[in-house]
């Protein structure tokens, strides 16, 4: 009987969790709620591939560990659920490896990470040599890959994944539902469930890579910063004529550039009084003084030789013009994806240079105003969800605060973001007047900072805001305040795009084509020529879709913003026609 049918016959359905532990050469080993099972394999990928009729919901550790040689030889699971992911969520982890997830799961303390830890005596005194230790801890031996000895072993640590499951949804289940229409089931269990499908699309992106064309950002480099030097000599002759062409401004001057405190000296001294030489104090500045122009220009330079200059080129972007960088699916605060290789901050001058390849079109979608929205959502004020019905919510605010869009959308990034001087201040007494059910979402929320008590955002992601010991300054307590204002309006904003772009990712399948791009709010997908009219749909009613379980009840109208191109670039232009 082939595996498949023997797992369904044993009751393993659709949906779902099966524990999967890898042993490469030899086999897996898989648990559910109804047995085990070990499947000796010379090719487990294969074994995946089989078992992906029956739908389960794939149950791992990490994505990173387990997913990753599965993608790598194109094996993509639809479902899943990640262990990291969830204890993330339901824990506030900061790490996402076994040993954490494990102690987090049990009330222990958080063990130190392994590259920092040693063999302990613990770790030798179990009585069978297993991976729970005397003191409830995972073994070191097995985290250190132990558990990949022989299948038996694989099977005991598949088990174990099994249990942390069914631990963590019984917990997320607790977790009390925000949506003004609770639906089944609850709100943070589903968050699990996207915040699993984008652990695994990290893996894929950073397999796949974003398509690159190398004689294009070749082009762009050589225009910008020069030729490729040849050698560390020539190197450093073309930073020496790239800070000439500033340093010509200030005859006699002598400093390093890339010094900001010799740099507004330097500033100084021409008549700029500047406590600070960010770029946008500068700007302002640059259409009336050479010098200042030149600075400016100067630092665009610097940025691409420092972070996207040939090395850059030459390091990450692979003889199949792909640039690949490591991805997160949750950075430590804010709960977005992050990702390495210059990837999350690519500037416009590069853009263009991200091309579709032949046959393919890249399709960019922007969520619109997503912010804003979301605090209409979780905060629940009506007057607010009125507005973001609109395709542009600042015009409505305008006229419920009495003032012009630009002002009102001071006003209202200055509510999440807790910013208090100048004519913010004015303008949040307004916003006051306007949403007090928004603004009082927002100040609980602070204060929950400022007293340093945890809470969760709309999706039920843990926010850890307990004091150091000896508690906090009055200073830090104050920042603590604002971290959390801007947190759960930031936080879940990220779970909504992220369950949106799991959701774009399930039906994008059909279509042949892939993510290739998740920037903040936007996404950006490489598919063949003839399916970008689906595509394009499939942004917008996976968007209506995700937002009718997300935001249950409320009249909150979400958007997007679709362009096609045969660039990044290009697809830009559109957009803002």
């Amino acid at each position: 009987m082939a595996v498949a049918d023997e797992l369904s016959a044993a009751g393993v359905t659709a949906g779902e969790p099966l524990a999967l532990a890898v042993v490469p050469g030899a086999g897996l080993a898989l648990a559910w709620a109804g047995g085990r099972r070990q499947v000796p394999s010379s090719d487990p990928a294969a074994v995946v591939g089989e078992l992906a009729r029956l739908d389960p919901r794939w149950t791992w550790w990490t994505a990173r560990e387990t997913a990753a040689p599965l993608v790598a030889v194109g094996v993509r699971p639809r479902t899943c659920w990640d262990l990291g992911a969830a204890g993330r969520l339901l824990h506030g982890l900061r790490r996402d490896d076994p040993a954490a997830i494990w102690a987090a799961g049990h009330g222990l303390p958080e063990p130190p990470a392994r590259a920092a830890a040693g063999l302990d005596l613990l770790d030798l005194e179990s009585e069978d040599g297993g991976p729970v230790r005397g003191d409830g801890q995972l073994s070191r031996v097995w985290l250190d890959g132990g558990w990949a000895a022989d299948l038996d072993s694989a099977q005991r640590w598949a088990g174990l994944a099994l249990q942390t499951q069914q631990s963590q949804e019984s917990a997320l289940r607790a977790v009390a539902d925000p949506r003004p229409a609770p639906r089944t089931p609850p709100l943070a269990l589903l968050t699990a469930h996207a915040e699993s499908a984008v652990a695994l699309l990290a893996v894929e992106l950073s397999h796949d890579g974003l398509p690159l064309d190398r004689e294009v950002v070749s082009g762009l480099l050589q225009a910008a910063i020069g030729d490729r030097p040849a050698d560390a000599v020539a190197e450093a002759a073309t930073r020496s004529a790239r800070d000439a062409l500033v340093l010509r401004h200030f005859p006699g001057r002598h400093v390093d550039l890339r010094n900001p405190l010799q740099v507004r000296d330097l500033l100084g001294r021409i008549g700029f009084d500047l406590p600070d030489t960010r770029s946008w104090r500068l700007e302002p500045h640059a259409a009336s003084n050479d010098a200042v122009a030149a600075l400016l220009s100067w630092r665009k330079a610097e940025r691409l030789v420092t972070t996207y200059g040939w090395r850059w080129l030459s390091r990450h972007v692979g003889e199949d013009g792909r640039l690949r960088g490591g991805w997160n699916a949750a950075d430590g605060g804010a709960g977005r994806m992050t990702a390495g290789a210059g990837l999350h901050n690519m500037p416009a001058e590069l853009r263009p240079a991200v091309c579709a390849e032949p046959g393919h079109v890249l399709v960019r979608a922007d969520l619109g105003q997503i912010e804003p929205r979301v605090l209409a959502a979780i905060s629940g004020d009506q007057g607010l969800a009125r507005a973001a019905r609109e395709d542009d919510m600042y015009l409505p605010v305008a006229v419920a605060l009495g003032c012009d869009r630009p002002t009102a959308k001071v006003a209202v990034l200055a509510a999440m973001y807790g910013q208090t001087s100048g004519a913010a201040g004015a303008a949040l007494r307004d916003m006051d007047r306007a949403y007090p059910v928004a603004m009082a979402y927002l100040r609980a929320a602070e204060e929950s900072g400022r007293t340093g008590h945890d809470l969760r955002t709309y999706g039920g992601r843990l926010i850890r805001l307990a004091f150091p010991a000896g508690g906090a300054r009055s200073g830090a307590a104050s920042g603590y305040g604002r971290y959390a204002r801007n947190a759960v309006v930031q936080g879940a904003a990220a779970e909504l795009f992220k369950a949106w772009a799991a959701t774009v990712r399930d039906g994008l399948a059909a279509t042949g084509g892939q993510i290739v791009l998740c920037l903040h709010d936007e996404l950006l997908l490489h598919v063949p020529q003839e399916r970008a009219g689906a595509a394009k749909a499939l942004l917008s009613t996976s968007l209506d879709g995700t937002a009718r379980w997300w935001a249950a009840g409320s009249p909150v109208r979400f958007v997007v913003d679709v362009s096609t191109g045969s660039s990044w670039a290009a697809a830009q232009r559109r957009d803002r026609r």
